[in-house]
């Protein structure tokens, strides 16, 4: 449990980190996302997760 919370607030930090340094930056981003498809943001979503699982792998190996 200790190390899942101590990833759990690495990913706060790191997601975090965007609002804090570029915030009028991150709006603009975010008004451009939504002009993207759904098919566009469903790519990025499942790449990420599959990133996420790969790295989880091999980290845990």
């Amino acid at each position: 449990m200790d190390f899942f919370l101590c990833v759990l607030g690495m990913v706060f930090i790191i997601e975090g980190l965007p609002y804090l340094a570029f915030p009028e930056k991150l709006k603009t981003y975010m008004m451009k996302m939504n002009e993207l498809p759904d098919s566009t943001l469903r790519y990025l979503g499942i790449s990420a997760v599959l990133t996420g699982l790969l790295l989880l792998y091999f980290g845990r190996r």
